[in-house]
């Protein structure tokens, strides 16, 4: 099993190293791709050093899986030349999401999509995940009408170039920025670029990605994507409107049995998700359930999960273990 790892010292790339040693997927040989200045050097999995290659050496090598985490462009113009050599390609950037030709999956909710003409496979947004993931068995159950989404996202979220701005900030230190302003201290209502309609292109990726993946385009859904200064994982406010009624016990039920999905939600003792206690960790937990008492059928619920882990790194390799377990690669 050859694995090539592409864009494999960046943020989501070392998680990805991390999680794939972890989860013991079965990797004989590791396929480390980074910018060319990196080619040469090493890096350390599974006990091992494993010397960094260049991108046309890694599809010289045709490996069985290529994880991708450089950016769009990058997998734009290299994910078809993996795939072209018969490599099964997971990838997590935007490029390939909205393509109507490839499949966009988080596991639990629909990795049943996949087959064996699925040669390029794209990895949700990390806020999209986190949210679709709860929002699944709900819809299944009382179908969504409109979402209503606020994120709070961690500055890991745009890479170490943010984090060093941050921690920067925190020492009074001048360094390079990351963002237009002031992280510390601070929040920042814009993450990506604006778009016409005045939204960002994180926000409308959220609307657009959430149909996709749950299959169903009369879900309406706006979001607001908001930057915080925080490191353990992106948190976010929802608010669901149904077509039938619920009970909160009911709710509470199924999100309990949903694969991958954590309930901590009791206000009497102050136990509520929080992205320090998310760190680290591939679960999505839930909390602040609770009825929308200004009209019917409407459900709050605060939604956290570690955007370098669920949100990509762990998302990619759950698919690669799908797809391995139902003989895709």
């Amino acid at each position: 099993m050859k694995v090539a790892v592409v864009g494999a010292t960046g943020m989501v790339g070392q998680v990805m190293l991390q999680v794939l040693e972890e989860r013991n997927f079965p990797v004989t040989e590791l396929i480390p791709v980074a910018s060319e200045k990196s080619v040469g050097k090493e890096v350390f999995f599974k006990g091992k050093s494993w010397k960094i290659h260049s991108m046309d050496d890694a599809i010289a090598k045709k490996p069985n899986l290529a994880l991708f985490s450089a950016g769009g462009s990058v997998s734009l113009e290299n994910a078809p030349r993996f795939s072209a050599v018969g490599t099964l390609v997971i990838d997590n950037s935007s490029a390939w999401r909205m393509d109507p030709d490839k499949k966009l999956v988080v596991p639990e909710v629909n990795a049943n999509t996949l087959n064996a003409q699925d040669k390029i496979i794209a990895n949700p947004n990390c806020s999209t995940i986190q949210m679709v993931l709860a929002l699944k068995p709900l819809h299944d159950r009382y179908t969504i009408k409109r979402v209503v989404v606020s994120t709070y996202q961690s500055v890991t979220g745009t890479g170490v170039k943010a984090v060093e701005q941050m921690m920067n900030e925190r020492k009074g230190i001048k360094g390079e920025m990351a963002y237009p302003y002031a992280i510390d201290l601070n929040v920042i209502p814009q993450i990506d670029v604006f778009l016409d309609n005045h939204y960002t292109k994180e926000e409308m990726k959220m609307v657009n990605e959430t149909k996709k993946i749950l299959g169903d385009d009369t879900v309406q859904l706006t979001a607001t994507a908001v930057r915080i200064p925080v490191m353990g994982g992106h948190s976010e406010s929802v608010n669901v409107e149904f077509e039938q009624d619920f009970t909160l016990e009911e709710v509470h039920n199924l999100l309990e049995q949903m694969p991958g999905i954590e309930v901590v939600d009791d206000p009497n003792n102050k136990i509520y998700p929080m992205p320090k206690d998310s760190q680290g960790k591939d679960a999505t937990f839930v909390g602040r359930i609770r009825r929308d008492e200004s009209q019917p059928n409407t459900l709050n619920m605060w939604i956290v999960a570690d955007n370098l882990r669920k949100g990509a790194a762990t998302n990619a390799v759950q698919i690669a273990e799908f797809c391995l377990a139902n003989n895709l690669l």
